[in-house]
């Protein structure tokens, strides 16, 4: 099988990007392993989970390489639950990101804006639900989701979802058109010690038309909190293998690579960790 890296030369970086049939691989690989991890958690039930849905919580991310999360995850199943859903514990999220023609909500979060939104339409694959999101970061750091459950993906707003933009969106809602497409596996971990939800984010694959990039080897972990807590036990397992703690977005990711139009000065150091990330796994020998 030919797994031979090749590049896409975005923001003036190099993201290494695996041919399609060695992404496979290594989607199916990653897959495989987080399932014999997962099956020594204890489930929770996405009804029982709903007691800590943190739709306004407090947000600390890292990017790390898959293998220093499947280390953490090893040791920490007796200090947290597991979300499953119809059987299966790792899920398939996918993301239509909207945006104006002028990126107005990339060059919120870009500019360091501190009220900044996102609006997206998300499925819950494995559980065959559906959202129109909005999400909010306020200037205390803190962010609000809220969303409108729709009965299908949602691809066109002039369709579905204008009165709840008009209450949940400040700006113009008409302006927003589809940008950018994202999937990724996603575990759910619930704390037994506190009010605390973490999501842990594989095979990220981002894609705009017929382009797609995909991120071998990459891991996107976030601890949510109603209030934030060094004491959360996945944040010291980061400070034990000396993973530091790292702002970080999917959707400035992709605008970022996919709209090279776009000033993206301020995501460059984050592209480029990605990178020695990828590349880490590579040298390793992580890419069969």
């Amino acid at each position: 099988m030919d797994t031979q890296l090749h590049s896409k030369q975005t923001a003036s970086l190099a993201i290494p990007q695996s041919a399609p049939q060695a992404w496979k691989f290594q989607s199916a690989q990653a897959a495989a392993e987080s399932k014999q991890i997962l099956d020594k958690y204890a489930p929770i039930s996405l009804a029982e989970m709903e007691a800590v849905a943190l739709l306004k919580r407090v947000d600390t991310k890292y990017v790390l390489h898959i293998q220093q999360l499947f280390q953490a995850l090893s040791s920490l199943r007796d200090r947290y639950r597991v979300l499953e859903v119809q059987g299966y514990r790792l899920n398939r999220y996918r993301n239509l990101y909207f945006d104006t023609t002028d990126f107005r909500l990339y060059h919120q979060h870009h500019n360091g804006l501190r009220n900044r939104y996102k609006v997206r339409s998300r499925e819950y694959v494995d559980s065959q639900l559906s959202y129109l999101e909005v999400k909010r970061k306020n200037n205390r750091d803190r962010t609000i989701k809220s969303r409108l459950q729709t009965r299908g993906f949602v691809s066109d707003l002039s369709q579905k979802g204008g009165a709840f933009l008009a209450e949940k969106y400040p700006y113009e809602h008409q302006r927003l058109q589809p940008v950018l497409w994202n999937d990724f596996m996603r575990i759910t971990l619930v704390s037994k010690n506190a009010v605390e939800r973490l999501t842990l984010d594989i095979n990220l694959q981002i894609s705009k038309g017929w382009e797609q990039i995909g991120f071998p080897g990459l891991a996107v972990a976030e601890v949510k909190q109603d209030r934030f807590s060094i004491h959360s036990d996945f944040m010291q397992q980061m400070r034990a293998v000396k993973v530091q703690p790292q702002r970080f977005s999917k959707y400035c990711l992709g605008i970022a690579l996919f709209y090279p139009q776009v000033k993206n000065n301020r995501f460059k150091p984050r592209i480029m960790l990605i990178e020695r990330i990828m590349r880490q796994g590579a040298d390793h020998g992580y890419h069969h």
